[in-house]
């Protein structure tokens, strides 16, 4: 029997008799970029791929029994044994070498696209998940390129289109986008960085022209209320009626912060009732500060202000991509029957990995998703960037923040202010949207004022997690909203 028609599963040659990793092999295997078998279970397609770049993604992943199988082939199984021999030696490990490549319905060596969607992914974002997980990267970004289009028609005569025409589709093509976005980054984790991003780039540059015609019909009309209906018939994936129910209540709820802070004196009224309203709750943020040195200025360094176009874009970007590691076992509330912490935080970790190290996202894109559960520092809180702050403080003993919230990003990486403005923003949506959620599993949805009166008592008042200031304002947006619905 040739040598390359061999193989073993990989699990076999890295998990001891006593079920503990042997860690140096698998050290040996990311050393020596040794590459692995990795097969499809259901299309039977394979592909060649580094240990490294699957071991660093996930060091458990040869664990798992999902729809992926992995194998050393003969090849790579006598490369570890001499490198192992050279560097330990020692090697503790026989191949039965009896055992055959498994059939596939392909005889060829072709290395295909990792593309096939899970029944788990299709349970949790969608049929439409299973056909757009087997695009190619050209076929994805044509789809977004046709999605743009259809939206810049429609802003090219907006009054002479339906509303329910114009809300069908900014559903769809924002379903379309976190489709074909979290499909894209699937299949980016088994590249190396570099060469993701390249593979991603069109992607990149064809969601941020989508989502700028996007936000522009939405801005112009906030309170549209055939956007929800629309979604909720034409969405039948959990995270993905999720994700973009909080990308298009993000652009409306931006959009009337813009029109709030540049047409009317409510952030006069603001500043004026800062001391008596306000300056408690964020003295207990900054407690370093002296309390006459407290005024909105302080919160928000540089004044409360609108957002200009492309900052308001990129945040709009990471709006859309901000669950774009969401698993189906994460439920989107703490509190909830079968809450696993860990899942959670893990998508978050996820996402931001993903985002920062296999596309050339913007940088507020990937600080959004990896910081819109911060939740001010409250031990409910997690996130990838929490840790790069508890290493900033531990470099910096004697940092301290003079400001609560920054719209930029270098303050808040150089721990000047303690928090980021549309990761705040994203921090409140996406807590209403988890509990008003119709398709929640283990509670009944709340209704419009229930929801917010919750999150005062539990999210302000009792912990200071979302932002006061910032929650005042997203509830006259959703008192308004309600209140234009029942005309």
């Amino acid at each position: 029997m040739a040598e390359k028609d061999i193989v073993i599963p990989l699990s076999k040659v890295l998990i001891a008799a006593d079920g503990k990793t042997n860690n140096k092999y698998a050290e040996l295997l990311g050393e020596e970029d040794i590459p692995i078998l990795c097969v499809n279970r259901d299309t039977k397609k394979k592909r060649l791929m580094p240990f490294k770049i699957l071991y660093d993604n996930n060091n458990n992943f040869y664990q798992k029994s999902g729809t992926w199988e992995y194998y050393l082939t003969g090849e790579s199984y006598n490369k570890l044994k001499e490198r192992s021999i050279v560097k330990n030696g020692s090697w503790e490990f026989e191949m039965p070498w009896g055992m055959k490549e498994p059939e596939f319905k392909k005889k060829d060596d072709d290395i295909e696209e990792l593309d096939a969607a899970t029944e788990e992914d299709i349970a949790c974002f969608g049929d439409e998940y299973k056909t757009i997980s087997r695009m190619t990267a050209e076929e994805k970004v044509s789809q977004l390129n046709k999605d743009r289009d259809r939206l810049e028609e429609i802003l090219a005569n907006p009054k002479a289109v339906p509303k329910s025409e114009i809300a069908e589709a900014l559903v769809d093509t924002t379903k379309n986008a976190a489709l074909i976005n979290h499909a894209a980054l699937e299949n980016a984790i088994y590249h190396a960085d570099d060469e993701a991003k390249k593979i991603t780039q069109g992607l990149v540059d064809s969601t941020h022209d989508m989502v700028k015609s996007s936000a522009k019909l939405i801005s112009d009309d906030i309170f549209g209320n055939d956007l929800m209906n629309t979604l909720v018939k034409k969405s039948n994936g959990t995270i993905i009626q999720h994700m973009t129910r909080v990308y298009l209540n993000g652009i409306a709820f931006l959009a009337y912060y813009n029109k709030l802070v540049s047409e009317s004196s409510a952030i006069q009224k603001m500043r004026i009732g800062f001391a008596s309203k306000y300056r408690d709750y964020y003295r207990e943020l900054l407690p370093h500060v002296h309390a006459d040195d407290f005024d909105l200025e302080r919160v928000f360094l540089g004044g409360m202000r609108a957002i200009p176009p492309e900052l308001f874009n990129k945040w709009a970007v990471g709006f859309l991509i901000h669950d774009i590691g969401k698993a189906a076992a994460v439920e989107y509330h703490e509190g909830e029957e079968k809450y696993n912490r860990q899942i959670v935080i893990d998508h978050v970790k996820q996402g931001y990995k993903s985002i920062m190290t296999k596309t050339n996202y913007p940088m507020e894109a990937s600080l959004i998703t990896g910081y819109h559960h911060e939740y001010y520092g409250d031990r409910d809180g997690y996130g990838y960037f929490r840790a790069y702050l508890t290493q900033y403080k531990k470099d910096n003993p004697h940092a301290k923040p003079d400001n609560c919230i920054t719209y930029e990003l270098e303050p808040i990486l150089d721990y000047r202010a303690i928090a980021y403005f549309p990761a705040k923003v994203l921090e409140i949506i996406d807590v209403y949207d988890s509990v008003t959620d119709p398709n929640r599993v283990y509670r009944k949805a709340m209704k419009p004022d229930e929801a917010l009166k919750m999150m005062r008592e539990q999210f302000v008042e009792k912990h200071h997690k979302i932002d006061v200031i910032l929650f005042d304002i997203f509830s006259k947006f959703i008192n308004e909203k309600e209140r234009l619905s029942k005309k």
